[in-house]
């Protein structure tokens, strides 16, 4: 007789699924907090992950109007739609499909970023990475990285993998990070195929699926994944192993948590509440202009 065994995929666990909240930001963007304030000592360096579609104007078009930032790296990656970025260090750039926004905000700055359409799809996430005590105050920088700038990678199991950040199947990001190690990947399935992506153990990792849904396989069991749920993976084994359907994608995060005490007071993140107070001083003297 024969018997069916479930391969053992020597891969992390999914700790718990988070569904995000529904919210609104800037002058009216209406989007989902994925990563909320609560989890950031969980996913370490990560602050916060906002998720954005619509084929509504009416749920984009007020954009972000100009607002400061300090302590921390935003990343914004377009999947549909134009956004047009503003900042006091006088950079300019105009995200579009695939592209990949990367401002380290470091000392701080104001910023804004606005929709450049007025119908059509507008889709795509921001991304909060957290910055080492040492380097908070930092010279901010910006880079606009294009759709075609992005490395790509096919795996042999037919995974197309965009490296945002970090390395995958020996494909490096354009961006690094020495201190945090982060890891971003966008992941697109064009037919049923696994995935596996190394992750050193101590690293915080999570997935978010934003077409079609995933398996996590671990162990001798499964874990489905549906469709805008973020899996939050424990920290037992130094891989992820993801099974997907034709027409499934999903973002790979992960990286070295920081261990420092976060202080968060709205687009102001310190490790101490003096830090904070400083910042809010130093935003109102027009410091940040």
């Amino acid at each position: 007789m024969l018997v069916m065994t479930t391969p053992n995929y020597n891969s992390r666990g999914v700790e718990r699924l988070i569904r995000g909240q529904d919210t609104q930001d800037g002058a009216g963007v209406k989007l989902t907090r994925v990563l909320t304030q609560d989890l950031q000592q969980r996913l370490d360096p990560y602050l916060m992950l906002d998720a954005f579609g619509s084929d509504k104007a009416d749920d984009y078009i007020a954009g972000f109007p100009n607002h400061p930032h300090r302590g921390f790296e935003t990343i914004t990656y377009m999947i549909a739609g134009r956004m047009r970025h503003k900042d006091s260090a006088g950079n300019e750039g105009l995200l579009r499909n695939g592209g990949v926004q990367w401002m380290t905000a470091g000392f701080g700055l104001t910023h804004s970023e606005m929709p450049e359409q007025e119908h059509g799809r507008m889709e795509g996430f921001q991304l909060w990475l957290n910055l080492p005590s040492h380097e908070k105050l930092c010279k901010p920088s910006y880079q606009d990285i294009q759709s075609a700038q992005i490395p790509e990678v096919t795996t042999a199991q037919g995974v197309l993998v965009r490296v945002i950040a970090g390395a995958s199947h020996g494909t490096p990001a354009i961006v690094q990070r020495e201190h945090t190690q982060a890891l971003y990947l966008d992941l697109q399935f064009s037919q049923d195929a696994i995935f596996e992506q190394h992750i050193p153990a101590a690293h915080n990792a999570f997935v978010y699926v934003y077409r079609g849904a995933l398996t996590a396989l671990h162990s001798t069991k499964k874990t489905d994944i549906p469709l805008q749920r973020m899996a939050i993976f424990d920290n037992s084994q130094d891989r992820v192993t993801l099974r997907g359907s034709a027409g499934t994608r999903a973002i790979l995060i992960a990286g070295k948590p920081l261990n420092e005490p976060i202080v968060q007071y709205g687009p102001f993140v310190m490790n101490t509440r003096e830090e904070i107070m400083q910042a809010v001083e130093d935003f109102r003297a027009g410091h940040m202009q």
